[in-house]
């Protein structure tokens, strides 16, 4: 069970945007699932779709806050913030399934932070394919838990 109660964090959410980005009409991400704002996918989400950029704002808060729940729960080992922001933006991009069967999980939870680190990179495919945006993403998400300025391109990943 969880032993943190961050929240997200500037620097955190300024990564997300960073790779992100903001497109305001609906379109079709790498493998082909209908995206709006930042990242923001599900029912709803279809051809034609158009939002402002106040309703962007709003779905990536709260799509954010549900990705900071679940990190909240899942990490059993005291975290620092630096640490907790990598692993909302890594949740936020992949999915709360993904982080919660993943090695960097377990690792982490067993408080092996330099394994669960060596993760990050590993996460680099969509689609069965290694995709350059991905795997800048997740290296500016391990510089991040290690306690670095992150770093990296936007790439729309």
């Amino acid at each position: 069970m969880g032993v943190n109660s961050f929240t997200y964090s500037n620097d955190g959410l300024a990564l997300t945007k960073q790779f992100e980005g903001c497109e305001l009409t609906a379109y079709q991400d790498q493998v082909g699932v209908w995206t709006i704002g930042y990242g923001h996918t599900g029912a709803g989400v279809a051809s034609g779709l158009t939002i402002t950029q106040d309703q962007a704002d709003a779905l990536l808060l709260s799509d954010i806050a549900a990705a900071v729940t679940f990190v909240n729960q899942v990490v059993s080992v005291p975290l620092q913030q630096n640490h907790f922001d990598a692993l909302v933006d890594f949740a936020f991009n992949l999915g709360r399934a993904s982080l919660s069967g993943s090695t960097l999980l377990r690792l982490l939870n067993a408080g092996n932070f330099d394994g669960a680190a060596g993760q990050f990179p590993l996460w680099d495919h969509a689609g069965g394919k290694v995709v350059a945006g991905l795997l800048r993403r997740r290296q500016a998400e391990q510089t991040m838990f290690q306690g670095q300025p992150a770093q990296g391109n936007s790439s729309n990943a």
